[in-house]
């Protein structure tokens, strides 16, 4: 029996590719002195310029505002720390994103079923809401986590337990779904079920090991849980 799920949101309520390749092309033109200049930052943060595409290494795919910022501060002189970490997560919030489905259509047939959802997300908690809301799904939400919210940022499990335990949910009667292994190893050390999306930069195979369950996106996982 699954009573509630907790989400991802970079990759797996959104496309990944979609939603954050123009906006990391637009930062990157926004901090850099001159296009070579931007094209070494895309390189430190493994992003492809011309494909719009990132290494499956890329810390933009699932690491903190944090330490992507201290990836870039080496090639930035004169920025500071948080004032560049400011700057990611100001604009973070006016990301435009692409969902990777039919959201509300979704996410409310869950409800449907009685689950409770929740969101775990590396990126802040203001942006997360920002996304959610210019989506129409930010009601459907009983529980919401950004890697400032208190709990710790995944790949632990904090934020997954605190959702168990704000809803009342045993771990082991929920799910984690995320696009990346971040998702999968903080579902697993949360004691909760797993399922891998491809709507990130991961493939099958990467996430099949950690995973119950490998689903094309989140438009599925609704007769996955029926069938458990």
């Amino acid at each position: 029996m699954i009573d509630g799920v907790v989400f991802d949101k970079d990759g797996t309520l959104f496309d990944f590719r979609q939603s954050w390749g123009v906006w990391t092309d637009r930062l990157l033109l926004q901090i850099a002195v001159d296009e070579a200049h931007a094209s070494m930052l895309a390189t430190a943060i493994g992003y492809d310029r011309v494909a719009r595409d990132f290494r499956p290494d890329s810390p933009v795919i699932a690491a903190t505002a944090v330490e992507i910022a201290n990836v870039l501060l080496p090639l930035l002189p004169g920025q500071s720390l948080q004032g560049l970490v400011d700057r990611l997560n100001a604009q973070a919030q006016d990301a435009q994103m692409a969902p990777a489905v039919p959201l509300r259509a979704v996410l409310a047939g869950l409800r449907d079923r009685g689950l409770k959802l929740g969101l775990a997300t590396n990126d802040t908690e203001r942006p997360a809401r920002a996304h959610l809301d210019a989506h129409g799904v930010l009601d459907l939400f009983d529980f919401i986590a950004g890697y400032d919210s208190g709990h710790g940022a995944k790949p632990g499990p904090g934020m997954c337990l605190a959702f168990a335990r704000e809803t009342g949910i045993d771990p082991a009667r929920a799910i984690m779904v995320g696009d990346s292994l971040h998702d999968l190893v903080a579902g697993r050390a949360a004691g909760m079920r797993c399922v891998g999306v491809l709507t990130g930069i991961a493939d099958k195979a990467e996430l099949a090991p950690l995973a119950d369950v490998v689903l094309p996106d989140i438009g599925s996982l609704g007769a996955w849980i029926d069938g458990l």
